[in-house]
C-alpha cells in the first residue's frame, strides 16, 4: 500500500479539475440549500415538536442518487474506455491500491461537500439567536449517518464504474442501485405481506438493511453496532468486487 497517499492525491486532483464534481457540488448545494430555507420558512411560521436537523436529512436520498454517481462514473469506466488505466496497471502498483484511491477521493469530496451544509446551521444560529437551530445531538447524529453511510454510497458507484467502459452506463447503474438499496428497501419495510407465510424469515433481513431506519436511530442518537457492520461489510464487499471486476476484465483483454 505504498502508492496510496500518491495515487489517492492524484486522484483528488482529477476529482478537482472534472466539470462532473463541480455539476455535482452546484446540485447539491442548490437542492440543500432549498430544503434549509423550507424549514426556516417552516419554523419561522409555528413552533416545531422536532428538531430542524432531524427534517433537514429526511431527504438525504435525492442528493444522495444525484452526487454519487457523478462523483463516480467516470473513475474507472473512463479510465478503461480510453485505455489508461491498463497503463496504470503495468507500472508497480496493484489493482487495491488503484480502486481504493478511486474510493477514498470520491468519498473525500462527498464528506466534504455534505459538511459544508454545516454552515447553514451556523449561519442561522448566528443571526437568529435560536437555540433550536442548532440542536448539537440530531445534528451530529444525522451527519454521521451521513458519514457511515457515505462509504457504501460511494463504494457501491465505484463498483458500478468497474463494470462498464461508458461511465454514462456507469452512473445510470449507480442510481439504479442506490435507489433500489434506499427507496426499495424501504418500501420491503412497509410491506405487510413480509409478516405472511413463509416469507416472514424476510422481514429481518429487510429490516436489518432499512436505510431510512438506520437515518432515524442515529438521529435520535442510538448507534447500533448492527448498523455500522451492516454498513462496513457491504462497503468492503462492493469493493472487493469492483478489485476482482477490474482483474478479471485485465485477464481478458
Amino acid at each position: 500500500m505504498k502508492h496510496l497517499p500518491t495515487l489517492l492525491s492524484h486522484e483528488l486532483r482529477m476529482l478537482l479539475v472534472s466539470p462532473a464534481t463541480y455539476v455535482a457540488a452546484t446540485l447539491f448545494l442548490g437542492f440543500m440549500g432549498l430544503v434549509f430555507i423550507k424549514i426556516v420558512e417552516l419554523y419561522g411560521g409555528a413552533p416545531q415538536e422536532t428538531s430542524p436537523a432531524v427534517v433537514y436529512f429526511q431527504l438525504f436520498w435525492l442528493p444522495v442518487c444525484v452526487m454519487v454517481p457523478l462523483l463516480t462514473m467516470k473513475c474507472l469506466a473512463e479510465e478503461r474506455r480510453a485505455g489508461t488505466l491498463e497503463t496504470l496497471l503495468t507500472t508497480p502498483v496493484t489493482t487495491t491500491e488503484v480502486v481504493l484511491a478511486k474510493f477514498g477521493a470520491a468519498y473525500a469530496l462527498y464528506t466534504a461537500l455534505w459538511a459544508s451544509t454545516l454552515g447553514f446551521f451556523l449561519v442561522l444560529r448566528r443571526y437568529s439567536g435560536d437555540e433550536r437551530f442548532l440542536d448539537a445531538g440530531p445534528l451530529l447524529g444525522g451527519f454521521l449517518f451521513i458519514g457511515v453511510s457515505g462509504l457504501l454510497f460511494v463504494a457501491l458507484g465505484v463498483l458500478a464504474s468497474s463494470l462498464t467502459r461508458s461511465q454514462s452506463v456507469a452512473g445510470i447503474l449507480s442510481c439504479v442501485a442506490l435507489a433500489t438499496l434506499i427507496l426499495g428497501g424501504n418500501a420491503l419495510a412497509d410491506s405487510p405481506w413480509l409478516d405472511q407465510g413463509l416469507l416472514r424469515p424476510l422481514r429481518a433481513a429487510v429490516d436489518h438493511g432499512h436505510v431510512f431506519g438506520h437515518r432515524d436511530d442515529f438521529a435520535r442518537g442510538v448507534i447500533d453496532l448492527r448498523h455500522l457492520l451492516f454498513y462496513a461489510s457491504g462497503t468492503a464487499l462492493a469493493l472487493i468486487l469492483s478489485i476482482l471486476s477490474v482483474e478479471a476484465k485485465q485477464l481478458h483483454a
